[in-house]
């Protein structure tokens, strides 16, 4: 399987409701330093894929501009339509809302 692919599977697994940063899916490929390469598959993931590339944030919390090319604020209103909670500065509140996979 290729290292794009074994992002996305590990991105189709993250709840609705719920985030996972670029480094925690980096590890779990077993690549703790692969966060930019998981940025860049997020990046290259077709728009009208099955992988909630929108649940992907950075590690504190923040939300990418990448989104906002259609919509404003589109990723923050995406995972807000999914429940996932936003601190007053903007970025989600990842003590409650960060995905703990099993």
């Amino acid at each position: 399987m290729g290292t794009f692919e074994e992002i996305w599977d590990i991105v189709r697994r993250i709840p609705p409701g719920k985030v996972a940063t670029y480094g925690q899916i980096a590890r779990m490929t077993g690549r703790p330093r692969g966060a930019r390469l998981v940025g860049y598959a997020m990046a290259a993931c077709p728009a009208a894929s099955d992988v909630p590339c929108h649940r992907v944030v950075d590690r504190f919390g923040g939300t990418k501009k990448a989104f906002d090319e259609h919509m404003p604020d589109g990723q923050r209103f995406l995972l807000e339509a999914e429940g996932v909670v936003f601190r007053p500065d903007g970025t989600v509140d990842m003590e409650r809302c960060q995905w703990q996979p099993e």
